[in-house]
């Protein structure tokens, strides 16, 4: 075979494996799509153009999507973190600081480091923030809330599956089970202050800060 010939066995081969790759490239994308998470995906009716060109702060979505996790997870995985600082501090009425805390108070601290949301001193006050929640739809961020006996009722932030961060009276600040005997009995009413994209959008802008 001479230099001509072997030049264009050559070119063929070539021609023929780049249409190979290109025909097999629509399943491959179709395979990533399919894996991606909800976030992660191109909304129906919103160009790609469009959402590129708001800034993270404008598009929670976006930046969702960038850290590979929906609201509910940032919001989850902050409250875990606040959870870390806490663990252990004492349960003390009307305390505010590690040396001692109450329930109110570690909720508010909570919501005002993490979310940059104010809310009120008091369970009595906190208990009217936002709109009501049945207990079926609750989403982490949510406040729960108990009336145990005594004198005070009490308060928490619903973390997910199950679980809610607060600080016990009886053991300080850590996790507990919405479904334990003692809980589940005195389970009052849930809030949620605001929807989860607009916590998630909160937690994002104070990680940039």
């Amino acid at each position: 075979m001479d230099v001509t010939s072997s030049c264009r066995a050559l070119c063929v081969v070539v021609s023929l494996a780049l249409l190979a790759g290109c025909a097999s490239a629509p399943r491959d994308v179709a395979s990533r799509d399919a894996e991606e998470p909800y976030f992660a995906r191109q909304l129906p009716g919103i160009s790609g153009d469009w959402g590129l060109a708001m800034s993270p702060v404008d598009n929670p979505i976006l930046e969702a999507r960038a850290l590979g996790n929906p609201p509910p997870a940032l919001i989850q995985q902050a409250l875990l973190a606040q959870h870390e600082r806490w663990v252990g501090t004492p349960y003390r009425i009307g305390g505010t600081s590690s040396s001692g805390i109450d329930c109110s108070a570690l909720v508010q601290s909570v919501f005002e480091e993490t979310f940059r949301v104010s809310l009120p001193r008091t369970t009595g006050e906190q208990v009217h923030q936002g709109a009501p929640v049945e207990r079926s739809e609750l989403v982490p961020g949510d406040l729960v809330f108990f009336r145990p006996p005594g004198r005070y009722d009490h308060v928490g932030i619903y973390l997910g599956e199950g679980r809610f961060l607060h600080a016990s009276t009886s053991r300080g600040v850590m996790i507990s089970e919405l479904d334990n005997r003692y809980w589940q009995r005195y389970y009052w009413q849930a809030r949620r202050t605001l929807e989860p994209t607009t916590l998630a959008q909160r937690v994002m802008v104070g990680d940039q800060g």
